[in-house]
Parts: C-alpha cells; structure tokens; sequence
C-alpha cells in the first residue's frame, strides 16, 4: 500500500472509524439480544472493549466489541442467574485472558495449521452471511417469525444491491472516500428523503441512554458464585482469545506485518476486566469489523478509537439520527464483508492438496457453522494432529 501524508492518513482513519462505528450498532445491539440482555449493555461493551484493544492491543487496526460467539455462552448464565453474575463472570474471563498473556500463551496460536486457518475463515464467512438472514425476518401478529415476502422483500434486497454496488463503483471513482461509508450514506439517503418503508436499526431498539457507571457485580462473593462463574469464564475465555489471535494472523496477512499476540491477550483482559465493572457483557475481536476497517484503508490504531467514540457519541446525542439508518444499507456492508472474507483460492486448489488438507478445512468450516468457532478450531488442531502422526507413523 502507498504510504500516505500524515493528514491523508489521518483522514483515512477518520472516515474509516465512522464507518466501522454505524455497522457496530446493530450488531452489539443484535448480540445483546442474544445474549438476553438490555441493548445498552451490548453497546457499552462494544464503546469499553473496542476503546481499549484499539489503544492498548498488539494489533493496529484491529475492530473488538461484542460478539455474537461469546453471547450464545452468555444467554445460559444470564437466564439461570441473572445479568449481574454475567458481569462477574466477565471480570473473571479477563483476569484469565490477562494470565495467559503474562505467561506469554499466546504464541501458542502458531500451532493452527494453514488447513485449520482456511476452514476458520471460510466457516466464518458462512457464519456472517447466516447471521445477516435474520434481517429478513419480522415478528408476525402471533408473536411468531415469519420471513419478508412480497414488496418488502423486494424493497429489502433492491437497497441491499444499491448499497453493494455504490461499495464496488466508488473505487473506480475515488479512492479517498471509504466505499462501504458511501454505500450506507446513499441508501440512508434514499430511504429518509424517498420515503421508503423498510427496516431501520430504531426499529430493533432505541440505543438511546447515559454514560456507562461504575459498580462492583451485586452477587455474594463466596465460593458458590465462584464455581457458578468459572466454567462460563474459561470458556469466554478460550472463545475470546482464539477468536482475537487468529483475527490478528488474519490481519497480518492482509498487512503484511506482525502482531504481537501476548499484548493482544494483555489487552483483551483489561478490556473485559473494565468493561465488566461498567455494565458491559464483554467481547472480543470481530472479524467483519475489522475486514470493514482494513478494507477502508485504517492501518492506525486511531480508527478504533474514532470508532468506539462515535459509539459513546451516538448512545448520548446521537441517536435519533442513528435509529433513521436502513438495516438494508448494513446488511449490503456485511455480505461485501462475506465475498472479501470468504478465501475462494480454497475452492480452486481443494482437488489439488492432500486429501487429509482439504478434510480438515472442510470440517472446521462445517464445525464453525454447526458449534462455534473455539471448538472449531480446536476439533481442526487434533485432526490435523492425528493426521501428522499417522503420517509419520507410516514413514
């Protein structure tokens, strides 16, 4: 990539953390849902988390805030016991994270195999694109979900290829305007001066409300709440940081420089740490924001932290304009997201690699979709473990 003036560069950041922050609010808001806690709660994470890994991370440039792969561990705790054990439990997933990068684990990402990384990031575009079809859902008048059908299904995916072709033409036309921030903007345009009727994100909640304060977790502190934590906390843990590290490889590859992945550990810790104090439900690094950030040039670590203030700014003042975004116009982003994410060169050497290669990647994109990605990726080390013994065993 050509190097940019500082001013350039500065401006880079900037458009490119306003637009990673507009696609961060439906999707912290999403995850809450799923997680079976207040909206807000979502979006203090996703301010705290992304505030924090964006400043003090080992990877510039890399977007973290609520996902959706610790918010379905989440929704179980939070049911048998209640949101406040949920915030201890995520100032405990952090003060794990922090260990293991003070014992400096975090190399140990290096022992994903290349097949195991292929699997991950194939799974994981089929993943975003699944979680995208939720937007063409609607609750019906018997409290049931029925998919759009008719002019609103039309409308839907006419704003979506509107916004998917502003992303691909405005390159052709300049350079120095993030696409995806060009997509939202047209269509946000057609639909509030078109007066079209479609989704918005005021239509999923209001993402109205204060700063986020501090409070210890209201839950007795004995042994009991201890063993009720730890399990969900390891677990977080583990989701968390195999989902960061190997976002980071993800991204060095794009960059073509070197993370540091004990600092991202050390990172991620504090971030959770301080977020579970201030009403947060934690996170981790998100693949499709960071791809979103990447693909707008950001290469500072500015534009996670622009990205994160303008989620504070529209929790406060910001919000009525916010609620007026098309959901359309954000799901168009995401599935550009999904055709850059998706590693297509896969598709074409499949036939061409070891028959136990193309297995493990197969199987960690079919374990991804079907569990989550920790598992996935833990099923596609042993695999590819048994594999490389089996091997050597013949030979």
């Amino acid at each position: 990539m050509q190097e940019l003036s500082i001013p350039s560069r500065i401006r880079v950041e900037v458009l490119a953390g306003l637009t990673v922050s507009l696609a961060l609010v439906p999707e912290a808001v999403a995850f809450a849902f799923v997680a079976g806690v207040d909206p807000l709660v979502g979006l203090y994470a996703a301010f705290i988390v992304g505030l924090v890994t964006s400043v003090t991370g080992g990877r510039p440039g890399m977007i973290s805030g609520a996902t959706g792969a610790l918010a379905v561990v989440m929704v179980v705790l939070v049911k048998d016991h209640g949101v406040e054990y949920l915030f201890l439990t995520v100032i405990l997933m952090g003060i794990i994270q922090m260990v293991v990068g003070a014992l400096k684990q975090g190399r140990l990402i290096r022992m994903v195999p290349y097949p195991v990384m292929l699997g991950f990031v194939n799974g994981l575009a089929i993943v975003i694109f699944l979680a995208q079809l939720e937007s063409f859902k609607f609750e019906g008048p018997n409290g049931s979900e029925q998919w759009l059908a008719g002019s609103a299904l039309y409308t839907m995916l006419g704003l979506i290829a509107v916004t998917m072709a502003v992303i691909y033409l405005i390159p052709k036309i300049t350079t120095k305007f993030p696409s995806a921030l060009a997509g939202i903007l047209v269509v946000s345009g057609i639909v509030i001066f078109g007066g079209v009727n479609t989704t918005t994100v005021g239509d999923l909640s209001s993402i109205s409300g204060g700063l986020p304060t501090f409070s210890v977790p209201d839950v007795p502190m004995n042994l009991e709440t201890l063993w009720i934590i730890l399990p969900h906390a390891m677990i977080l843990a583990a989701i968390g940081l195999i989902e960061s590290l190997l976002t980071v490889s993800l991204i060095d590859g794009i960059t073509e420089t070197k993370g540091q992945n004990n600092r991202e550990c050390m990172s991620q810790g504090a971030a959770n740490i301080l977020t579970g104090f201030f009403g947060g439900m934690g996170g981790c690094a998100m693949i499709g924001q960071s791809m979103i950030n990447m693909k707008s040039g950001a290469r500072w670590r500015l534009s996670g932290a622009i990205a994160a203030l303008l989620l504070l700014a529209y929790i406060l003042v910001a919000s009525s304009l916010i609620e007026q975004i098309p959901i359309a116009a954000l799901v168009g982003v995401m599935f550009v997201v999904v055709i850059g994410t998706f590693s297509w060169s896969s598709l074409r050497i499949i036939r061409k690699v070891p028959i136990s290669d193309a297995f493990v990647m197969i199987l960690v994109s079919a374990v991804t979709v079907a569990t989550d990605l920790a598992i996935a990726v833990i099923v596609g080390v042993i695999v590819s473990a048994l594999v490389f013994a089996w091997n050597t065993a013949r030979s």
